[in-house]
């Protein structure tokens, strides 16, 4: 059994919709980022950066995995599925992964943190993080251009790039001309276990309902 500590947003849900492509056994821990929940004693010492998700793999004797990607190899590599064992097919999926853990996730945050949330209206900020989010849309609807996944298969590198771009209107950055781009976001929504995962814990205000979860284990 695995727990897993989390929050609706793109980090947590890419580690759900791990979980649930897997089919594997886990309990749902609501972290409410707002009550700084990721700050106590208690989080702290499963993960020091503070930062969710986080899991505690019971089968593993009470392993902790922090960092979402991180989080994403292991179940991977527990499993042996959506990353291949060895070669040239394993390492592009590695420099997926990667590309979104350097570049979509830094820089799509922060055009959302000038979009949205800075405390004072900065142009200049925007215009960067906005043009450099859409840059490395640009890379990844050229990369998509002969392929239908981002490294062969179906993998971990597909899931953590989608996680953060399938909110790209909250950074008001658009999609439109970027045909392949969006063919590729619209197979990840029809994948049935991605979409579960988007769901947990649940979003937009139903807070209540995600504590609920708690201890209790979903299904797939």
């Amino acid at each position: 059994m695995i727990d897993l500590y989390t929050s609706p947003t793109p980090n947590g849900w890419k580690v759900a919709m791990m979980l649930e492509e897997l089919s594997l056994p886990y309990n749902v821990n609501y972290i409410d980022l707002a009550a700084k929940d990721q700050a106590t004693p208690e989080f702290l010492t499963m993960n020091p950066n503070g930062r969710i998700p986080v899991i505690v793999d019971h089968d593993a004797d009470d392993l902790v995995v922090f960092d979402s990607n991180a989080i994403l190899f292991y179940l991977a590599e527990k499993t042996g599925k959506l990353l291949p064992k060895e070669g040239a097919a394993r390492h592009d999926v590695m420099q997926w992964l990667m590309f979104q853990a350097s570049g979509i996730g830094p820089m799509q945050g922060q055009a959302v943190t000038f979009e949205r949330y800075f405390p004072e209206d900065v142009p200049a900020a925007r215009k960067r993080y906005h043009n450099e989010t859409l840059r490395l849309y640009t890379v990844l609807n050229t990369r998509l251009s002969d392929r239908e996944w981002l490294a062969g298969e179906f993998s971990i590198a597909d899931i953590s790039n989608w996680s953060w771009i399938r909110s790209h209107r909250w950074a008001r950055v658009p999609t439109e001309g970027l045909p392949n781009l969006e063919r590729w976001m619209d197979q990840l929504r029809a994948r049935p276990a991605c979409e579960r995962g988007l769901n947990i814990p649940p979003s937009s205000g139903r807070a209540d309902m995600a504590k609920s979860l708690g201890s209790a284990m979903t299904t797939t």
